[in-house]
Parts: structure tokens; C-alpha cells; sequence
């Protein structure tokens, strides 16, 4: 069985598919390579609460996160305690009235939410959002 050319001094009709395949092959192995690194942030286990969701839409957000080793994070960015109220002033200067979303792991003591947002308030944010998973059931 051998493949048409369409007779003599004619043109080929058929398509050749293999290199569209392969090329769709390295496309979609780039794509699974890469997704799983699109993915940042910080792991916290948020505790749950029944409460409307945020309005969370913005790319210019900033989220305070702490986690449950105590570690502080500004967006993915990470900094000690005592680093946070002066970087927090910097950028509350830079961005006069931006609101700021605070994640906390269920696991860390209230003593360092309050701190943190006490140094979000005295760094000038007149709004703190407090970041929670929803309940489930």
C-alpha cells in the first residue's frame, strides 16, 4: 500500500499531521512542566467562619500572612516581626488608603494577630480584611 501523489505531475492532497503532533506534544509537556509553578503563596490553614466572601479582585492586594511557625509575610515576600512595622509604613506611605487582607494559621496565638494588626494601623491602613476559609456543610 503506498501513498498517492496524486498521479503523474500532479499535487498531493494529503496532509502531513506528524509535525503538527509533535509539536502539540512539546506544547503540552511544557504546559504540565510549568503549571505547578505558577502556583505561590503562603501555606496557612485559615480557621473557617460563616461570613460573606471578600472582594478579593484587585492585582495590586496586599496580604499580611503569618504562619503557623510564627513566620511573617508580606504578599510571598518573608520578614521578621521587627522588620514588619517599618516596611508596612513604607508601603502605606507609597499607597496612601490601600485596604491590606490579613491570613493567619488557626494555630497562631491571638497576642501575634493583634500585633501584626496594630502595626498595620500604625503604619497608616484605615482597612484590615481578615482573610478565613468558609465554613464547610
Amino acid at each position: 500500500m503506498g501513498m498517492s501523489t496524486g498521479g503523474p505531475g500532479g499535487s498531493m492532497s494529503e496532509i502531513n499531521v506528524t509535525p503538527l503532533v509533535d509539536v502539540m506534544l512539546v506544547l503540552l509537556i511544557i504546559f504540565m512542566v510549568t503549571a505547578p509553578l505558577l502556583t505561590q503563596g503562603v501555606d496557612v490553614d485559615l480557621p473557617q467562619a460563616d461570613a460573606p466572601p471578600l472582594d478579593m479582585d484587585s492585582e495590586d492586594q496586599l496580604i499580611l500572612s503569618i504562619d503557623k511557625d510564627l513566620n511573617f509575610f508580606i504578599n510571598d515576600s518573608s520578614f521578621t516581626s521587627e522588620e514588619m512595622p517599618e516596611k508596612l509604613a513604607a508601603i502605606a506611605k507609597a499607597n496612601p488608603g490601600q485596604p491590606i487582607f490579613l491570613q493567619a494559621d488557626g494555630d497562631v496565638p491571638y497576642r501575634e494577630v493583634a500585633r501584626l494588626l496594630g502595626a498595620a494601623k500604625i503604619a497608616g491602613f484605615p482597612r484590615v480584611g481578615m482573610v478565613f476559609a468558609p465554613e464547610e456543610g
